[in-house]
This record gives structure tokens, sequence and C-alpha cells, in this order.
């Protein structure tokens, strides 16, 4: 692909984020979801290989699924209410639907399916724009109606999506299905909150983008694409390799990290709201994600593959790329769990 066709199909997908973000109107949202998805499609079958073009017709039938529920939602909104402002979502039928659809976007359960699929048919970069980027949007609507929406039905969805999530990538070889169900067990935990403290949300939504970004940066950059490829990330740096095993452990939410100051604001909040049997599936579903973390950590640092002597190491042939993103995510990635006084002003 072209730089020029790249910076259009950026520039297209930031644009229809930023419009849904922004927008007041039903119809002015739909557009920014349409005009991001139309900007995905052709990014994620660059590649042109079978693979490829399948992910992106299951992305495709899932996003525009999920965006005609929205359409159909906002319209039988307006049809009974006169409106189209997002923020007076007041007909029972729309709270449904769009509750629904949003699901399907964010691939919480039970409409998670199509996820791990497309993760696995795109590159390690789309891969990594799909699973941060592409849940700005819907997050935002969520954000926007989160005072119309059921709170139990959230919940609910939250709770399935961290069990199932964290259940589903215990089995899973492949690095890109692993940060798939990872995915969807993070975004399990910000569906959970998102009624009842939406800042607590807004801070996980931002400590799992930063997260996700460096450790998708650290396995594209020792190409590893399965847990084989990991026990071979140490010939290329042993740096890199040990800061992949710091952030597969503040993935799974280990104190000291980062990654364990939204758990910790979460269960605690659902505490102070009573919801004990909530919090403790949660921590309980915090453990099967934190296996499949510490396996891949394991792999990465501890273990060495029955190599012979033929084998084909990742020596130091191409000159180091541009880390500074990497670096940069990382750090905070570790050590931001003493400022949690200040993220709660």
């Amino acid at each position: 692909m072209s730089p020029q066709i790249s910076i259009i199909l950026l520039s297209s997908l930031a644009t229809g984020t930023i419009i849904t973000m922004t927008s007041h109107h039903w119809l002015m949202a739909w557009i920014g979801l349409e005009v991001n998805t139309l900007a995905i499609i052709p990014i994620i079958s660059a590649t042109h290989n079978p693979r490829a073009t399948k992910a992106a017709t299951k992305y495709f039938l899932t996003q525009a699924s999920a965006s005609a529920m929205i359409l159909f939602s906002s319209m039988i909104n307006a049809w009974q209410t006169g409106t189209w402002d997002i923020t007076n979502l007041s007909s029972e039928p729309s709270h449904i639907l769009l509750t629904m659809a949003l699901a399907m976007k964010l691939g919480l359960v039970p409409t998670h399916f199509w996820l791990p699929e497309v993760l696995q048919g795109s590159t390690m970069t789309t891969a990594l724009i799909i699973v941060t980027w592409q849940k700005l949007a819907p997050m935002a609507l969520i954000y926007l109606t989160i005072n119309n929406l059921s709170t139990i039905v959230l919940i609910s969805l939250g709770l399935l999506s961290s069990i199932i999530g964290g259940w589903g990538g215990l089995n899973q070889t492949q690095t890109r299905k692993i940060m798939a169900f990872s995915s969807i067990t993070h975004l399990g935990w910000m569906t959970a909150i998102s009624t009842i403290m939406t800042n607590i949300m807004i801070l996980n939504l931002v400590i799992y983008l930063i997260m996700t970004t460096a450790l998708f940066h650290s396995l594209i950059l020792s190409k590893s694409k399965t847990i084989q490829d990991t026990t071979t990330a140490w010939t290329l740096s042993p740096t890199l390799t040990t800061m992949m095993m710091i952030l597969l452990l503040s993935l799974g939410g280990l104190p000291p990290l980062t990654g364990f100051m939204p758990k910790w604001l979460i269960l605690e909040e659902l505490i102070i709201q009573n919801l004990i049997p909530a919090a403790t599936t949660l921590a309980m579903s915090a453990l099967l994600s934190l296996f499949f973390y510490l396996r891949l950590a394991y792999t990465t640092t501890l273990t060495l593959s029955p190599n012979t002597i033929q084998t084909k190491f990742k020596w130091r042939f191409k000159l180091k790329p541009i880390t500074s993103l990497m670096m940069t995510s990382s750090t905070i990635s570790i050590f931001l769990l003493p400022l949690t006084p200040l993220m709660l002003l």
C-alpha cells in the first residue's frame, strides 16, 4: 500500500471516530461509525491473502449489522420522542437495540465471536488498531447514553465478558488471539463499572490502550506471532524480553504495576455499592486471564524451546527501529500506580 493511500485511510479512520465522539445527533454518530468502518476494511485486506479477505468480510458484516441496529434504535427513539438527540434516549426498545449494537461493536459477550478471528487474519499492526482505536467510538457512545442504559444489563454483559474472555484465552497459542480475549476481558471490566463510575471507566480505558499499545509494539518488534516465537525473543533483545514480561504482568493486574490500579478501583467501587457477588465474580475471572498472561511471560523469559544446532535465531541483523512510542507507553504501563490519588481528583 502506497504512503498516500495509507495517509488517506488513517485520516478517514481518525475522522470517523472524532465525528462520532463529538456528535449530538444520532445520524452524525452513525455517519462517523460508517466512515470508520469503511476506512479500516482496506487496511485489514491490504495483504491480499484469503485469511485477510475473510477477516475483512467478517469485520464488515459485524460492524455493518451493529451500525444498522444503532440506526434502527435512533429511528425508534425519534419516532416516539420526536428528537434525534443522543442524550435523550427514553424509549425502551431503543435501549435494548443500542446496548446490543454497542456490545457487538466492542466485541462483548455474547457477540464476541468475530474478534479473535478478525485479529488472527490481520497483521499485527492492524490488530493493534482494531483493539485500541476502534474501541473509542463505541465507548464514547456508551459514555453519552449511560444515563439511559440498563445497569443490570451492562453489569451482566461485563461479568460474562470477563469470565468468557478469560476462559477463551486459556487454550490459545496465537498471540493475536490471546490479545483478542484479553481485550474482551478488559472491556468487560469497563462495562461492569460504566453505570456506576464513568470516570473509572475512562481511566480503565486509557490505561488499557496504553498497556495494549506497549505490548503489541513489543510483539511486533520481536516478530512473535505464536507462543513458540516468544521463546527466541531473548536473542533479539534481552531488555525487550524483560519489558514484555513486566507488561504482561501489568496487563494481568498484579501490584505494584499500573494494571493493578483500574482493577483495584473497580472492585472497591463495586463493594461500596454493595455489589459483592459482582465484585467476587470479577476478581475470580481475573485469575483466568492472569493464567495465560503468566504462561506467555513464562515462555518469554524463563524457558528455551528445544532447538537444534541448525535452528535460526533472531540475531541483530537489521537496524534498530524507532521505539520511542513503545518505551513511553511501557514506562506508563509500569510506574503509574503511585499516581492513583491524583487520577481520582
